[in-house]
């Protein structure tokens, strides 16, 4: 299910694919270009990222996914001997995984679509990987997919193995291979992402310092992410997640008192709307989320975001389009209100001045801060109160 919509079909040129590290460009982290969207004022500034606390009050606050990125791309050989690369994307219940099954390309490993249940692959160290149905299962088991759920058979623990013999996952744009480090963000402390949560790379020790000592609350959630469908741009399937009673307290007296809640990443917009109930209050929970947010979908959660640059036709296009029209016609007690900027025409020319202005895509590229409009009426400060005072860590999962 690839975009459709006001930026979905806009041509990426080759040299705005960010093919390295902004350290191998000779830049810190938060060094890296920022985009600064102020919707409410329909207003467009540039900067660096390490310029953010400009655009941040006391009382905000960023949620932050604090997933560490497993080296989860493995050297596989098929049993007739050809070579292969097996991509780990999530750890199911019952120790089985989903996984995708690519085969060698000039640059990095394109997708593969003849793999059929019951092939087995060999992995290094004396490792096997056995495809056993499409994932999800929706057609004949002996249909054609690209992922896979699958057994693994390892000499020892899988996040040790992957350590040892795995490498990040990279795409045809990354020319060469990086070390693991370069995927982590200054936030993971639990493994489980296939991919980097990337909008939280460029914040750095001393950013974090100076924005806390702004008065900026950092909170945590965890989501830990499948592997992408570059090629594809399939919606994302279901992941796991898990938002803390502190988070969920922090976010609701952030609303509450008139601060504004931030997302660092996409994937913690999918973690926060999968708990935040109609009246806008975020409760505690952890689960399998199979949403997917589109420009039709109630935002509650999120008074921002901070993103990278996504791909064209990409579905996270679609969360940003629903960002951005947060109190476009927003109702109150006596009548609707139409307010007079377009976020999707804003978000059209943030795209368009981030390409002529040369931002880099991708997950070393530059990045985006999307200021969303206060939602006026939508929330009410009283109900929030109310339920926030009868919240309980029950495990809660969308339906």
């Amino acid at each position: 299910m690839a975009a459709t919509g006001v930026i979905a079909d806009f041509e990426l040129p080759v040299d705005l694919e960010a093919a390295e590290p902004p350290e191998a460009r000779g830049l810190r982290r938060d060094e890296v270009r920022l985009l600064v969207s102020d919707i409410e004022n329909d207003s467009i500034e540039h900067a660096r990222f390490t310029d953010l606390p400009r655009w941040l009050s006391p009382g905000d606050v960023l949620v932050v996914n604090t997933s560490g990125t497993l080296n989860a791309a493995l050297s596989a050989t098929a049993e007739d001997g050809n070579g292969f690369e097996i991509h780990l994307s999530t750890r199911l219940p019952g120790g089985v995984w989903s996984v995708e099954v690519r085969q060698p390309g000039p640059v990095a490993s394109l997708p593969y679509r003849n793999a059929l249940a019951g092939m087995t692959y060999r992995l290094p160290a004396d490792g096997k990987i056995t495809l056993l149905a499409p994932y999800p299962l929706i057609d004949a088991i002996d249909s054609q997919s690209r992922l896979w759920l699958a057994a693994l058979q390892l000499p020892c623990a899988v996040f040790p193995y992957l350590e040892e013999h795995g490498s990040p996952i990279r795409y045809d744009y990354m020319k060469r291979s990086w070390p693991g480090s370069m995927y982590q963000t200054v936030f993971a402390n639990e493994p489980g992402s296939a991919e980097m949560p990337s909008a939280g790379r460029p914040f750095t020790p001393e950013l974090v310092t100076r924005l806390v000592s702004r008065g900026v609350g950092i909170v945590p959630v965890v989501l830990h992410t499948g592997v992408a469908s570059l090629e594809t741009h399939e919606p994302p399937y279901e992941e796991y997640y898990r938002v803390p009673r502190h988070t969920a307290e922090r976010v609701n007296a952030a609303r509450r008192e008139g601060g504004r809640v931030f997302a660092v990443g996409t994937t913690v917009v999918r973690a926060l709307e999968t708990v935040t109930d109609d009246t806008g209050t975020t409760h505690p929970g952890q689960g399998w989320t199979d949403l997917v947010i589109t420009r039709e979908s109630p935002l509650r959660s999120v008074s921002g975001l901070i993103s990278g640059f996504h791909e064209p036709r990409a579905t996270h296009l679609s969360l940003l389009e629903r960002v951005v029209t947060v109190g476009e016609n927003h109702r109150t007690a006596d009548a609707e209100v139409s307010t007079s900027v377009c976020g999707r025409c804003h978000l059209e020319r943030a795209y368009g001045e981030a390409r002529r202005l040369g931002y880099l895509w991708h997950e070393f590229g530059d990045s985006h801060l999307i200021v969303a409009r206060r939602s006026r009426g939508f929330i009410h400060a009283d109900r929030i109160e109310a339920t926030a005072q009868r919240l309980s860590p029950t495990r809660r999962t969308t339906d």
